[in-house]
């Protein structure tokens, strides 16, 4: 039996409206805020993602795992990596590791505009990575 119920993920940030605007664009969606300090996006099948105003909030260093080290990070599916690579950056991502070995390496890495990494994943590769 679950001790717990998923909620949403929190993304701390220092502006929470844009970095909801730029996920909004990035998988659809709707944002509503509470505040000015805190934004949600529902996005199309239900998950929730909300934005906090983390004031001296400092990006992760990608990938290092010494004391400023990644916390999290999302995957998002896409039928045309090439494509989407294109989408991402016009809205203001920035490519962290985008090299996947002519397609053998299912997923390229980017920040968004923040500094929070997200890997683009070609559909249905395995995650197993960073």
């Amino acid at each position: 039996m679950a001790i717990a119920k998923y909620c949403l993920v929190a993304v701390d940030c220092p502006d929470p409206q844009a970095l909801a605007g730029f996920y909004a664009a990035v998988l659809g969606g709707e944002v509503k805020n509470d505040d000015e300090d805190w934004y949600d996006l529902r996005v199309p099948g239900g998950a929730r993602i909300a934005f906090q105003r983390a004031p001296g909030f400092r990006p992760p260093d990608w990938p290092r795992a010494d004391q400023n080290s990644q916390q999290m990070h999302l995957d998002f599916d896409v039928p045309d990596i090439e494509a989407a690579q294109a989408q991402v950056l016009a809205l203001g991502a920035t490519p962290l590791d985008v090299d996947d070995d002519d397609g053998k390496r299912g997923f390229r890495v980017y920040a968004d505009p923040a500094g929070h990494p997200f890997c683009l994943c070609r559909e249905e590769e395995d995650r197993t990575h960073e």
